[in-house]
């Protein structure tokens, strides 16, 4: 069964096993996640999906009109309609099983609980941004020798390609460039605790992305190994 809450990264720590055992985890904050909308394969859309929308958006009094940052007056009218506060993330996850885009109601408010202690899962986020980055740092070069002969060159990439045949540089070749910054899945990570009271989840290893930063939490796709 397809499963998806939005949370935020809060950060690392430990737990205890009761054989004792120390497990790393990150702690995931997982504010309201509200059904703006469901798609049914029997409407316009043609697939079954819901559209979850968290963290409440900025509200902004200006001249005697309420407005909220980042959202247009079609927006707004969405939320009305859905009797939702308006929020600042919106997502789409895809239903799998038939049948089960009717367990959910329009308005219904998820949390922490649709988990379940020990379950699998797979959490994207978007990877730590490190600037442009070599090839050592990037792809994990060896680098040049550092001894006779190696003038400036202990960090460089070495040959990119021939002379006349083919006369060019393959394309995706590894080089310099943009590290991280991009969305990232760690996949088949389990779940240790579930904390409803305090709308958390322990997850177990590490996750991509900075403190504070998105992330989608989905039921895992593969078993694991």
């Amino acid at each position: 069964m397809t499963r998806m809450l939005l949370g935020r990264k809060i950060g690392m720590t430990q737990v205890f096993a009761e054989d004792g055992r120390r497990i790393p985890v990150t702690v995931i904050r997982v504010d309201p996640n509200y059904v703006l909308r469901k798609k049914t394969a029997d409407s316009a859309d043609g697939y079954d999906a819901l559209v979850l929308a968290t963290s409440p958006a900025v509200r902004q009094e200006r001249d005697g009109q309420v407005r909220y940052r980042g959202l247009n007056k079609s927006d707004l009218g969405v939320f009305e309609k859905a009797g939702i506060e308006p929020q600042r993330v919106i997502r789409e996850v895809r239903l799998t099983k038939q049948g089960q885009i009717d367990q959910y109601e329009v308005g219904q408010a998820l949390g922490a609980d649709v988990f379940t202690q020990g379950e699998r899962v797979d959490v994207s986020g978007n990877a730590k941004g490190r600037g442009f980055a070599g090839v050592m740092k990037r792809h994990n070069f060896a680098g040049m020798k550092a001894s006779h002969g190696v003038q400036d060159g202990h960090r460089k990439a070495g040959s990119i390609g021939n002379s006349a045949t083919p006369g060019r540089t393959f394309r995706g070749f590894k080089m310099a460039g943009q590290l991280g910054n991009h969305r990232t899945t760690v996949q088949n990570l389990r779940v240790i605790q579930i904390l409803p009271e305090e709308n958390a989840i322990l997850i177990k290893g590490a996750i991509p992305g900075a403190t504070n930063s998105l992330v989608e939490i989905r039921s895992a796709i593969k078993s694991a190994r």
